[in-house]
């Protein structure tokens, strides 16, 4: 703290007069505003008449000072000539404490002080040692006024903060007019928001009821045709097995020589028979794994096993000698925690489609781990899908329109879907017309 601006004492009722008016003056110097100026005179005033009654006076000091983050205050330090009741001050009236930034009582050279304090405004000149001095010879020339001239600016004061009162009264009346008609209609709008809400519950709750209704109908229905699938699909096998097996009598050199026509009738009554079991056996399977009656036999499964075997069996479906199929064999270790039944039937179904739609160039099986995953991808030179169509091809009878009509019942890639996902995995297609497709089989090497 700098030298003291100005010090005086506190010790009759008539000092409180002119520590009120001392007060002021010395805030009106360092550049307090005027309110602020009310302000510290009356705190003054409260707590010189506490310590006069209290313990008969204090010794009063007014001082400016600066921080280190560049805020200056004026400091008034009131020294009590008595010692203060349990070492502690507390006004009499609770509002004193607002007028000011600080009040508390300190312990100075082992002395107990109350000490308020008022921050100076950024705009007051600085507080150099000239200014300092220039302020306390300003101070020292001022002579106090009577106490009847104090208490007629303290009643002018009065006065003017009672205008102020009023005024702020009668503004807050305002105020809470504009806030009563305001929520009167914050109040409409929320009683009309509210029935507006309360209709329109009322129409999602029937539209979550037709919903439901439909969703029940729907899964009814497709109950209805897996079981009709499963129903149908088993009655047709055994008499499409059985013309199969007449039809090959027919043809057996133990039976009496056909004519040529007759030959080639019993071959496409054959050919036709056998794509009907076909699409029998296809329905069949799409019907199991929608009634969820496949259960996967887990175990460790060696995928160069599974692909040999498809090797050999697919080798002989190639269309023509443009045409080759071939199958990667994986680096070692190959294990796949999963079904070789599924997973072999689902390639199966992937290299037949291939080797189907592709008249030259070749058909690739091929596998590859990327953390923790199996990557099993069937990629062919065949004429490509369309972007367009390339959720579609997994709909069940649905076939990729073409230039030429390719034999198939469109079953395959939905039911290849399906046993992909009781596996645990995915099946994922990338196709460019005129560039050929690839379909992904992503399988966890753990089974989990």
């Amino acid at each position: 703290m700098s030298a003291p601006l100005l010090q005086m004492p506190l010790r009759v009722e008539r000092d409180i007069f002119v520590l009120r008016q001392r007060g002021r003056e010395v805030a009106a110097v360092v550049g307090l505003e005027h309110q602020d100026q009310v302000r510290l005179a009356t705190a003054l005033s409260e707590v010189a008449r506490d310590l006069l009654l209290t313990v008969g006076g204090a010794d009063v000091v007014f001082a400016v000072t600066g921080t280190a983050d560049g805020q200056r205050h004026l400091w008034v330090d009131l020294a009590p000539v008595g010692p203060l009741p349990d070492g502690r001050y507390e006004p009499q009236s609770g509002a004193v404490a607002r007028l000011v930034d600080r009040l508390s009582v300190v312990a100075i050279d082992g002395d107990t002080v109350v000490r308020m304090s008022r921050r100076v405004p950024v705009t007051a000149q600085a507080f150099t040692p000239e200014r300092l001095a220039e302020l306390r010879a300003q101070l020292d020339t001022s002579a106090p006024g009577t106490v009847e001239e104090e208490l007629a600016t303290q009643n002018s004061q009065l006065i003017t903060a009672l205008d102020e009162v009023r005024s702020q009264r009668d503004e807050l009346a305002r105020l809470n007019e504009e806030l009563e008609q305001t929520n009167r209609g914050v109040l409409a709008l929320y009683h009309q928001l509210t029935d507006e809400l309360e209709e329109t519950n009322r129409g999602v709750v029937a539209l979550y009821a037709e919903l439901d209704e439909k969703s029940a109908q729907l899964r009814a229905a497709s109950e209805s045709k897996t079981r009709f699938l499963a129903n149908v699909s088993h009655e047709l096998r055994a008499p499409v097995t059985a013309i199969i097996g007449l039809a090959r009598l027919l043809n057996d050199s133990a039976s009496d020589p056909l004519t040529e026509e007759q030959e080639r009738q019993v071959g496409l009554i054959r050919s036709s028979a056998s794509d009907l079991l076909t699409l029998v056996n296809e329905l069949l399977d799409l019907a199991k794994a929608e009634s969820g009656r496949i259960e996967p036999e887990w175990a460790e499964v060696d995928l160069r096993t599974v692909f040999g075997q498809l090797r050999g069996t697919l080798r002989a479906l190639r269309t023509g000698p443009e045409v080759d199929l071939v199958v990667e064999d994986p680096a070692p270790p190959a294990t796949v925690r999963t079904d070789e039944v599924l997973l072999a039937q689902v390639l199966r179904n992937l290299l037949h489609n291939g080797l189907k739609f592709t008249a030259r160039g070749e058909v690739r099986l091929r596998a590859e781990r990327r953390a923790g995953t199996w990557r099993l991808s069937v990629s062919d030179t065949g004429p490509g899908i369309p972007a367009e169509q390339h959720e579609r091809v997994f709909e069940e009878f649905y076939q990729v329109p073409g230039p030429t009509r390719v034999g198939g019942t469109g079953l395959g890639l939905p039911y290849a879907r399906r046993l992909v996902t009781l596996l645990g995995g995915t099946l994922e297609m990338a196709s460019e017309s005129g560039r050929g497709s690839t379909f992904t089989v992503s399988l966890p090497a753990d089974g989990t």
